[in-house]
């Protein structure tokens, strides 16, 4: 079994380089670059917009109830939809077995998927004021902006915890 590179031996320039000279790239080797792939956390797009709809329908319920209004909350949770409903499509198109085929369709795939998914964001923001009669833009952008950091806490979510750290989780 091969073992995981250390810090050492990741594909960077070195650290102490005579002056004057071009520093040397020391790439992996293919079994470097496998373990170092099985070692990282694989993080599930489907994940991704689980948690997006469930901040979208807590905070919009919560905007709904603090301000008892209703068409704010709606508005909140348009604005959500407006990120999670194109992402949705987006990644459903990047996971057909037809957008993997080589790297030409690969690249060209996530090119048009994500076309199609910016179009849709923004088709959704124009229909919203006739979707929705009594619209709050600051709630609806608020919701967009809110729904959309959702990633952030996806990648704070998918990092493994380090051995040599002490565990800080409640």
């Amino acid at each position: 079994m091969t073992q995981l590179p250390s810090s050492r031996e990741k594909p960077t320039f070195t650290d102490v380089e005579p002056e004057g000279q071009e520093p040397k790239f020391q790439p992996w080797s293919a079994e470097q670059a496998q373990a170092w792939r099985q070692s990282q956390p694989a993080i599930s797009v489907w994940r991704v917009l689980a948690a997006q709809m469930l901040v979208a329908v807590l905070l919009s319920s919560v905007v709904a109830l603090w301000f008892r209004s209703g068409s704010l909350g709606l508005s909140w949770m348009y604005g959500a939809m407006t990120v999670v409903v194109p992402a949705a499509l987006f990644a459903r198109g990047l996971t057909s077995p037809a957008a993997s085929l080589n790297a030409m369709t690969a690249a060209m795939s996530f090119a048009a998927w994500q076309g199609v998914k910016w179009v849709l964001a923004v088709l959704l923001l124009v229909l919203a004021p006739r979707v929705l009669p009594e619209l709050s833009w600051p709630a609806l952008l608020a919701g967009l902006v809110v729904t959309m950091k959702v990633y952030w806490l996806a990648l704070i979510w998918g990092k493994p915890t380090s051995a040599s750290q002490p565990d800080t989780a409640l």
